[in-house]
């Protein structure tokens, strides 16, 4: 009877599984969604590279923190959970009341972006 239970428990799990996915698929490939995605790629490109000759003093730094293993450095980089969504910010703690954040993407292009990540609060 249990393995009945876990079975159907199974069965319960990937089926709403399925239908998030099935969800989520269909509202990303609306061209509204795919235009406004691309919109924001770029504001966020073009704020980077407004930022970045003023601020490579800190993309520098994290990456020789990376390089070196410097965990001292890095615990005082931002603190927002951005990695989860393919994002680091370089930049230093508290800095979102003079700067945006400023980073990387998960394909290593240099961004810029308001706000937090979705979990951060």
């Amino acid at each position: 009877m249990n393995g009945e239970v876990q079975r159907q428990e199974t069965l319960a799990r990937q089926r709403r599984q399925w239908e998030t996915e099935t969800a989520l698929h269909a509202v990303m490939s609306d061209p509204e969604i795919q235009r406004l995605r691309q919109e924001i790629d770029e504001l966020e490109a073009s704020m980077a590279r407004e930022l970045s000759p003023m601020l490579r003093r800190f993309q520098e730094r994290y990456d020789r923190a990376v390089q070196d293993a410097d965990v001292d450095l890095l615990s005082r980089s931002c603190p927002g959970n951005h990695g989860r969504w393919g994002r680091i910010c370089v930049l230093d703690v508290g800095h979102e009341a003079e700067y945006p954040h400023l980073g990387t993407n998960s394909e290593g292009q240099p961004v810029a972006w308001v706000g937090t990540a979705p979990d951060d609060d």
